[in-house]
């Protein structure tokens, strides 16, 4: 342990560079106008991967390339590591405390947009292999792929295509979230994910409100109405047909959750029982945009249209087709006033179940717990990692490990996304004493 520890400390500044190498690239697959700086980027991360002596190939399936690096090693089992170069939108810029596209560097953290989620996992990929100069003990297969953010679309594609270039006995995921700062986690379910545009319709063009207003409905009443039934007084999802579920007995104070989240001085928490079942193990919904007219532009006109974006994560066990027809079914048999309703369908990705036991744990939770020095808690994620179902689906028999670079304080998708340095180098530490522990 002393040498490799060693090893990767060495190697750490090196890594560290080529992770902000990476962050300057706005590698952002929901906006086209990036596609060339996904090209780039996956061509930097094809680079890197050449550097470690790895036979590397970019694919594609009719959607973002990705990079499958391999090296085998006779005798020993095969290790397929996975990232995603591909990050969120910035969102509002004037959010950020620093440019989101250059690392800066605050209390011990590293702040830009992919540092965490999920640069930072495949920087912990290369400072492992590195710690081995390029030759670890075991069978390496190096998957990063750029849709991840967008819902992998391809993903099923790309592995039924490169079935025998990405087949592995241990998958090992970097893009889930620790317990806390300094204290690992193996994530053990994941919610999955569906969404929909719903638009209402009452008229087929606007009218003067105080000239009918009183006996023609306006869409974006209607629409507020609608968006109000998906919750009950409680604030439990109200959507017949969903899944719910239990999650483990993991304490999760109220004056941590208020910490992390910035819940403002009075706001009620959602829905019945723990916050774990709430985040976890339960259904939730959220209207994530409105297309209405702005304040700024408002008449007093009867809206004839509107439209929102609904998104819902679904539980472990649920399926997302069995979902999409229960949030179906209940925008259109809960619409007001008799106004025409249409629902789109959107993305879609499975929960999951991921298995912790076998040998490969055993390895997995020694070397965790070697690495940060504590052992690893065992949690559920209320984000959605659909590809984790896929890998599930195209490889039955392989081991799944979902790890995470990230923190409770790391702000994924959000405004000054973060990585916190010490947890980066044990984590660091801890999957190349995992890759050691598997050789035979």
């Amino acid at each position: 342990m002393d040498a490799l520890k060693e090893a990767v400390l060495g190697v750490l500044p090196g890594v560290l560079d080529d992770l902000a190498a990476l962050v300057r690239i706005p590698s952002v697959s929901a906006d086209p106008a990036h596609d060339a700086d996904l090209l780039r980027c996956a061509a930097e991360v094809a680079r890197l991967a050449g550097e470690l002596g790895l036979e590397v190939r970019t694919v594609s399936a009719d959607g973002k390339p990705a990079i499958i690096a391999r090296r085998e090693v006779p005798g020993q089992p095969m290790v397929c590591l996975y990232a995603h170069y591909d990050v969120q939108p910035t969102g509002e810029l004037s959010q950020w405390s620093s440019d989101p596209f250059e690392v800066d560097q605050r209390d011990g953290r590293w702040f830009g947009r992919g540092v965490a989620d999920d640069k930072g996992g495949l920087a912990v990929h290369l400072a492992a292999l590195r710690a081995f100069a390029g030759t670890p003990p075991v069978g390496i297969t190096l998957f990063v792929e750029g849709e991840e953010e967008i819902g992998s679309p391809s993903l099923a594609a790309l592995l039924a295509q490169n079935a025998a270039s990405l087949a592995a006995d241990v998958f090992v995921i970097a893009d889930s979230v620790n317990w806390a700062a300094g204290v690992p986690a193996f994530t053990t379910t994941l919610r999955g994910l569906i969404d929909c545009v719903v638009e209402v319709s009452t008229l087929d063009h606007a009218l003067h409100s105080g000239q009918y207003g009183g006996i023609v409905p306006d869409a974006l009443t209607v629409l507020c109405r609608l968006l109000a039934t998906l919750h009950d007084e409680r604030g439990d999802v109200a959507i017949a047909g969903l899944v719910s579920g239990r999650g483990p007995a993991l304490e999760y104070p109220p004056e941590r959750l208020a910490q992390e989240t910035g819940v403002l001085p009075g706001v009620q928490y959602l829905g019945r029982g723990p916050a774990t079942d709430q985040i976890w193990t339960k259904p939730s919904v959220t209207v994530l945009a409105i297309d209405a007219t702005s304040v700024a532009q408002a008449s007093n006109t009867l809206a004839p249209s509107a439209q929102a974006k609904i998104s819902v994560r679904l539980a472990p066990g649920d399926t997302s087709a069995s979902a999409m027809r229960a949030l179906r079914a209940h925008l259109e048999a809960n619409v007001s006033w008799g106004a025409h309703v249409r629902v789109t369908d959107g993305s879609a990705g499975e929960p999951a179940v991921v298995p912790f036991e076998g040998p490969v744990a055993a390895a997995a939770l020694a070397a965790f717990s070697d690495g940060f020095g504590v052992a690893p808690v065992f949690v559920g994620q209320g984000g959605s990692i659909p590809m984790v179902a896929d890998f599930q689906t195209a490889f039955p028999e392989a081991s799944i490990l979902v790890t995470g670079v990230c923190d409770p304080d790391s702000r994924m998708h959000g405004a000054d996304e973060s990585l916190r340095l010490d947890d980066f180098g044990k984590a660091c530490l801890a999957e190349a004493l995992f890759l050691a522990r598997l050789a035979r």
